[in-house]
C-alpha cells in the first residue's frame, strides 16, 4: 500500500499520457464489448495535441453535461492550454469517420480549485468550455445528472464507458466499450483489503470482481446508472490498480459527481 500511495499520481488508469506512438489512440474497457452505436450519447472523447502539429489523438473521456461543457477528470488536463485540446462527441470508431462525430475547440478549462495531483485526496474533476455549443445531429445528449449528495447502494449496477486499454498487454480496438461494474459500498471499499484511506465518500467504487474494469484511456469518462427513472452519470473514471488494472477487491474509483454539483453550476453559471 505505501508502494501504492507514492506513486499514485501515475500508475494503473490515472495517467493521461501520450502513448509512444502518437498516431496510437487509447485502448479500451478491460472485460467490456463493443457499445451499440447511437448509445451512450453523452460520451465524450478528450482529444490532445502534445506536438503542436495539428495531430490530436484520445487521452480521456468526458461527458456533455450542457450544450457548452464538458465534464472530465482533473489528472487528465495535461496543459492549461486550451488551443491543445480538442472535443469529440458523437463519436463512435476512433479510426474511422462515422458521419456522426463533432469536432469541438475548447474555449477555456476550470480544474476543481481543490486538486492537489494527488489521487488519493480526491477532487479529480474538470469542465471544460466548449467554444462553440454541441449541437443535436441525433447522436449526442446532455447528460442527466443525479441528485445532490445522492449515494448509490452497494452492489448496483452501473456501466462504464470509454475507449481504455482492453488488457495488459495494450490491445488497441477503436469501437467504444461498455462494461457493467456492480458499486462498492464506503463502507466496504473503505477497508484495509480494498482501497482502505484511499476510498474517500466523495468518490464512488465499481467493480473489484478481477474481471472487469476501468483502465488507461477511460479517465474522465462516465459510470452511467440508470436510477430515478433515467440515466444518470453518477462517476468520472478517477483511478485504479497498478500493473493489472482489473484486480479483485480493487474497482475502478470515481469521482462521485453528485458531491461536487454546486461547484460545476457555479462554474457553468459564471462561464
Amino acid at each position: 500500500m505505501i508502494w501504492l500511495v507514492a506513486f499514485l499520481s501515475c500508475i494503473g488508469l490515472i495517467c493521461a499520457k501520450a502513448p509512444f506512438n502518437h498516431y496510437v489512440h487509447n485502448q479500451r474497457v478491460i472485460g467490456g464489448h463493443n457499445a451499440a452505436p447511437n448509445t451512450w450519447k453523452w460520451q465524450a472523447s478528450l482529444q490532445f495535441d502534445s506536438y503542436n502539429d495539428g495531430s490530436f489523438y484520445h487521452i480521456c473521456g468526458g461527458s456533455i453535461i450542457d450544450g457548452f461543457h464538458i465534464m472530465t477528470a482533473a489528472h487528465c488536463i495535461l496543459s492549461m492550454d486550451a488551443k491543445k485540446y480538442l472535443v469529440v462527441v458523437g463519436e463512435y470508431n476512433l479510426f474511422e469517420d462515422d458521419g456522426s462525430e463533432q469536432l469541438l475547440r475548447v474555449e477555456k478549462i476550470v480544474v476543481h480549485p481543490a486538486w492537489t495531483g494527488d489521487l488519493g485526496k480526491g477532487n479529480d474533476i474538470a469542465l471544460l468550455k466548449l467554444a462553440d455549443s454541441v449541437y443535436d445531429n441525433g447522436y449526442v445528449a446532455i447528460a442527466d445528472l443525479p441528485y445532490p449528495d445522492q449515494m448509490l447502494p452497494h452492489d448496483f449496477t452501473c456501466y462504464i464507458t470509454g475507449w481504455g486499454l482492453m488488457d495488459y498487454s495494450g490491445s488497441v480496438p477503436a469501437i467504444l466499450q461498455v462494461a457493467p461494474l456492480n458499486v462498492v459500498e464506503h463502507s466496504v471499499c473503505s477497508q484495509y483489503e480494498w482501497w482502505g484511506s484511499l476510498a474517500l465518500r466523495t468518490m464512488v467504487c465499481a467493480g473489484g470482481n478481477g474481471y472487469t474494469s476501468g483502465c488507461q484511456g477511460d479517465s474522465g469518462g462516465p459510470l452511467s446508472c440508470f436510477i430515478d427513472g433515467a440515466w444518470r452519470v453518477h462517476g468520472v473514471v478517477s483511478y485504479g490498480p497498478a500493473g493489472m488494472c482489473n484486480q479483485v477487491s480493487k474497482p475502478t474509483v470515481f469521482t462521485r459527481v453528485s458531491f461536487f454539483q454546486d461547484w460545476m453550476y457555479q462554474v457553468m453559471q459564471s462561464s
